[in-house]
């Protein structure tokens, strides 16, 4: 494959075929015009190109962890499902450390785990109420967390 142009879109530089999911990173840090600092990170799931979640399944993991997470830190701004359904970024206001970030993500995964029903999944709350698993988020957070020690490893 032929060196591909550089992009504006940080995960489109990304070669996606030396990753090892799971992993968690930092995809992208903003200093905004008054100085406030966002920060972008890959939470991915899945080994691109071989393996995605299931679409029901990203979507209740974006309810329960935009609902659960806020529970464990005040800075969560967004937690967004990626369109290759391998991950998702999880955007979060200020510098943290990984192990606080890790902390965050394992906290509410946990939540995922106990968790009784998917938040919002009904017609009024949700855009597509009917399509949501809550067995399907917690599979995918079980073997999210199994693979706790090698968050920190991106490539292989």
């Amino acid at each position: 494959m032929t060196e591909q142009p550089r992009m504006n879109v940080e995960s489109f530089n990304l070669d996606h075929r030396a990753v090892a999911a799971p992993y968690l990173r930092i995809a992208d840090r903003k200093v905004l015009p008054a100085g406030d600092v966002i920060v972008k990170y890959d939470v991915r799931f899945a080994q691109p190109n071989v393996a995605h979640l299931e679409m029901p399944a990203v979507h209740s993991l974006e309810h329960l962890f935009a609902e659960k997470s806020r529970n464990h830190s005040d800075r969560v701004i967004d937690f967004s499902p990626m369109g290759c359904q391998t991950g998702f970024y999880l955007i979060l206001q200020g510098d943290h450390s990984f192990d606080e970030v890790a902390e965050l993500v394992e906290a509410t995964l946990r939540d995922v785990l106990t968790a009784s029903e998917v938040p919002a999944a009904n017609e009024v709350q949700c855009g597509w109420g009917a399509n949501h698993t809550l067995e399907g988020a917690q599979q995918a957070a079980r073997t999210f967390l199994e693979a706790r020690e090698q968050w920190g490893q991106v490539f292989a």
